[in-house]
């Protein structure tokens, strides 16, 4: 197996700075975003290195001078969204980062399936939570059907060029399970779409990442080290409170693309994400590397920081040694 960290938490810094950070943690690599709902911040010279040799070589040495790989492509957004703009772009992204992958030896590219909307002439996506109405049972047929028109060109182009799609289980997604996983592939008859295993989307839901692997099997392609701690404001409000505040344009926030920003987070809140460690222990952790390893000893699992508690190389810092530790009981070798 390869350790490593998603980029994201390090975008505001360089990418030397953020190798170095990776190297110091005696980690393997890192996993870059190339579009999507954030911009490829660590490849400044993306469409260049698409075509250009020397761009490429240039770029991939900045990895290979420092011990370093590149550890999987991350193109996280929604290419099925009801908005033109917002779909276009983000589908965009997907294919543009299927052809980077091939471009920098790479055999991973993350992303979401998408969410489109409930109708032909929506403007806005509509996750079917759960399906009890029949009506609601039309929708997901539309939007499996959405979905599979883009996923059918898009396992295509993977498929030509050696790639694999690892699509996160997101809610929000029409994708956020195995049973949506495995209709997805059923309607595409895809040979590379599979799963990117992130525990964290998992464990919110109440269930077991590991149990999950167990079930996917060979449909796991690449994985995510996340954790998330349920709080007992959940016994109150469930873990699909919506209580979130919209947040002013004079303040900080991130765009989603088109006028979509995230939001200020519940509180009290029904959970969180939390660094590696302060939601399961590294026990739990070595019997989901175990899984993983079941399934491919070659799996990448990268560390994805989204812990507001601790600052980004702290959070780093703790979840690469409970990772580590777990690593250590599973009997999995690492470079630390």
């Amino acid at each position: 197996m390869k350790f490593g960290v998603y980029n994201a938490i390090l975008h505001d810094r360089d990418l030397k700075d953020a190798l170095k950070i990776v190297s110091d943690l005696g980690l393997d690599g890192l996993e870059l975003n190339t579009g999507g709902f954030l911009p490829p911040t660590h490849i400044p010279k993306l469409n260049e290195i698409l075509t250009s040799d020397t761009a490429r070589d240039d770029f991939l040495g900045l990895f290979s001078e420092v011990g370093l790989e590149i550890l999987g492509l991350n193109c996280n957004g929604n290419p099925l969204h009801a908005k033109p703009e917002i779909r276009e772009q983000h589908s965009t992204d997907v294919l543009r980062s299927i052809k980077l992958a091939n471009r920098l030896g790479q055999k991973r590219v993350v992303t979401m399936s998408g969410l489109p909307g409930a109708e032909q002439t929506a403007t806005y996506p509509n996750w079917i939570v759960n399906a009890w109405n029949s009506a609601h049972l039309d929708v997901l047929d539309y939007q499996f059907d959405v979905a599979a028109g883009f996923w059918r060109e898009a396992d295509a182009l993977a498929r030509d060029l050696e790639v694999i799609v690892a699509l996160e289980l997101h809610p929000q997604n029409v994708v956020f399970n195995p049973a949506s996983m495995r209709e997805l592939v059923r309607r595409t008859k895809s040979t590379n779409l599979g799963v990117e295993l992130d525990a964290s989307h998992l464990f919110w839901q109440l269930m077991d990442p590991i149990e999950v692997v167990k079930n996917l099997g060979n449909l796991v392609a690449h994985a995510a080290a996340k954790d998330v701690r349920i709080n007992p404001h959940a016994a109150i409000e469930g873990v699909l409170d919506n209580s979130f505040r919209r947040l002013r344009a004079s303040e900080a926030r991130t765009n989603l693309g088109g006028d979509e920003w995230v939001n200020e987070w519940p509180s009290p809140s029904s959970w969180d994400f939390v660094a590696v460690g302060k939601g399961h222990d590294s026990d739990y952790w070595s019997k989901f590397l175990t899984a993983l390893n079941q399934v491919d000893p070659n799996m990448i699992i990268n560390i994805e920081h989204e812990d507001t508690s601790m600052g980004r190389v702290e959070g780093l810092e703790f979840a690469t040694k409970v990772l580590m530790e777990a690593a250590s009981k599973a009997g999995i070798r690492t470079k630390n």
